[in-house]
């Protein structure tokens, strides 16, 4: 009775069953696999650490984003404080935010494309070419 997975045949039979379709090392390609979401794992706790800063309206509003892209400071000078313009605080919160959000999420996606070797794929998101942007 014939067996199709070989699993005692000779070693050249053994191998071209491990190989697969088109003579690939399934072996070898899962633990490039498992190598590389260890990596990716690695990268992202290392990305969590990163800080990144921003500050608008000369310096009166100062935000401070860890690179899971969560607020970790907000400072507002209090000459900001001015009655009669809350729209323009707001306005400097909003956008010194944002450029620290922006900073921190360029700084992690950095730091996971360089760990895993996807830098060079194209795009402001490297991770995005292989459906993998947003992760922080």
């Amino acid at each position: 009775m014939a067996r199709n997975n070989i699993p005692y045949g000779n070693r050249s039979q053994r191998r071209a069953a491990a190989q697969g379709a088109g003579g690939m090392d399934m072996a070898a390609i899962m633990q490039q696999a498992k190598q590389m979401q260890a990596n990716l794992e690695s990268a992202q706790e290392k990305a969590k650490l990163i800080e990144a800063s921003a500050s608008a309206g000369g310096g009166m509003v100062k935000a401070t984003v860890s690179g899971d892209l969560q607020l970790k400071e907000l400072t507002i000078d209090p000459e900001a404080l001015d009655p009669e313009d809350v729209e323009l605080l707001q306005d400097m919160i909003i956008a010194c935010v944002n450029d620290a959000l922006n900073s921190a999420s360029e700084a992690a996606n950095q730091e996971v494309s360089s760990a895993t070797g996807l830098g060079g794929l194209g795009g402001a998101d490297p991770l995005s070419a292989l459906g993998l942007g947003g992760l922080f």
